[in-house]
């Protein structure tokens, strides 16, 4: 059975790009931004990764990050946070917060398949 991953991001194109090259591989499910996240886990799905922006309207990525880890049921998800941002201080930030990877726009989509199957490996899901 094929693992399912979110994808937050307010970007279309990279939703686009994310959903077209990870469904290979996975179920995946993409919503706005972190507010329609926080919705889609609150109706009581459960994906097996998340990958999230940081910067986005409604519910930036550091609050969705706050959110999820202060949940019962959602903290032990895996979470991969993307940003434009190059920069250690963001990076810190975001692992600080409970981010397990942060990757910087732009991407190669194979490295994000990579590291997304990495974690989903190492933590036995």
């Amino acid at each position: 059975m094929k693992k399912t991953i979110l994808i937050i991001d307010d970007e279309i194109s990279i939703r686009m790009l994310l959903e077209n090259f990870l469904s290979k591989t996975f179920t995946v499910v993409t919503r706005n931004d972190g507010l329609e996240g926080i919705k889609y886990l609150e109706e009581g799905n459960m994906p097996d990764l998340i990958v999230a922006d940081i910067q986005m309207p409604n519910l930036d990525g550091y609050d969705f990050i706050k959110n999820v880890r202060a949940s019962g049921f959602f903290k032990h998800i895996p979470l991969i946070m993307l940003s434009g941002i190059e920069s250690s201080n963001e990076r810190v930030k975001c692992l600080k917060l409970g981010a397990d990877d942060y990757i910087v726009k732009p991407f190669n989509p194979e490295e994000l398949s990579i590291r997304i199957e990495n974690l989903i490996i190492r933590r036995g899901i």
